[in-house]
């Protein structure tokens, strides 16, 4: 669908569609704007024995502390298939990221599963296949998509969650699940498995929104070429996804195009946008707190209310957690650096 839409009528019309048993469902509203984080690494950082604290020095649960003092309303949970990588380490199945999402629920914040359809990181250098799927022709493995999604919204459920949004792979900006979901070899194949999983989502829970997520969320090329080329071969889908990950330098930049980005997309395709990924040096906090703050005004400020919201990428991460990764939002003192204040209005 093409055109200026307005978000809403594309949401009323997709839920027209929908089986008459589906309005039977009740899930809790989103937000009216999401002030989120993905929070996937912190039972595996707890299971470590790492602590947070407010501001003021004392030690507190971090849900609580990201929920009380800066005002996040969500949470974003990855999960993997078969992840072979120790818990500790935070790698999702669904029992894990099922127990993280009902504990974020009891606190009231709404939830957004990021379902990667592999066994580790799938993102824009690698999209690979489950162990456990690598034999199977493309009928086998949109039929595995189906059951996949429909077990983790099960889980889901079992726990008493109902997702507000679910991601249908991670920053598939060259598709997903390769080879046979590579988009640019295979652009229909990719849009299959994109509708397979946005269809196995609303059978269980007709109100949540399914996305579809791109790095580089300033690029409106890859945009145009890969959301064009989703709606082009029949994928449906409701919310597109954006990652941004500018350097202290250039986040003024990164954000101005990111804005044109995500106006043209509504205006060519009707769709609601949500940043699902931030993030920024942990010790660039001076340069990060404005970026982060005008980035949620730039969203706020899309046309037609479609801008739902933005997330941090793991906040709570100390510096060089888990590998080496900086872009968290504590010290190693455990206590948050001043980028969490850009969430705070």
């Amino acid at each position: 669908m093409q055109g200026k839409i307005s978000c809403l009528l594309v949401f009323v019309l997709s839920f027209s569609l929908l089986p008459i048993h589906a309005s039977l469902e009740k899930a809790e509203a989103a937000p009216a704007f999401a002030k989120g984080a993905d929070i996937s690494w912190v039972p595996g950082m707890e299971a470590q024995g790492y602590v947070w604290r407010d501001r003021s020095g004392r030690e507190r649960d971090i849900l609580q502390i990201l929920r009380d003092d800066y005002q996040i309303n969500s949470v974003r949970i990855r999960v993997f298939v078969h992840p072979n990588n120790d818990y500790a380490n935070g790698y999702m199945n669904a029992e894990r990221a099922a127990d993280l999402a009902k504990r974020a629920s009891d606190l009231g914040m709404s939830v957004m599963l990021t379902l990667h359809y592999s066994d580790s990181w799938a993102d824009p250098g690698k999209q690979y296949k489950p162990a456990a799927w690598q034999r199977y022709s493309f009928q086998e493995l949109m039929d595995e998509v189906w059951n996949y999604t429909r077990q983790v919204m099960f889980t889901m459920q079992s726990r008493g969650v109902t997702p507000d949004w679910v991601q249908i792979g991670n920053e598939t900006n060259n598709g997903m699940l390769w080879e046979d979901g590579r988009a640019s070899t295979n652009m229909r194949n990719y849009a299959w498995l994109v509708n397979t999983g946005h269809q196995a989502v609303k059978s269980v829970s007709p109100n949540t929104k399914t996305v579809v997520h791109l790095a580089n969320g300033y690029d409106n090329e890859l945009f145009r070429w890969n959301i064009g080329g989703l709606i082009d071969n029949g994928a449906q889908f409701d919310v597109i996804a954006v990652s941004l990950y500018p350097s202290h330098e250039n986040w003024r930049q990164i954000n101005e195009q990111a804005l044109a980005n995500m106006r043209d997309m509504i205006n060519r395709y009707g769709k609601e946008i949500v940043v699902s990924e931030v993030g920024m040096d942990y010790d660039r906090e001076t340069e990060a707190k404005p970026f982060i703050a005008d980035i949620i005004a730039k969203t706020r400020s899309l046309p037609n209310q479609c801008g739902l919201g933005v997330f941090y990428w793991e906040p709570q991460a100390y510096p060089g957690y888990n590998g080496g990764y900086n872009k968290g939002a504590w010290r190693s003192d455990g206590r948050p650096t001043a980028a969490m204040d850009g969430f705070v209005e």
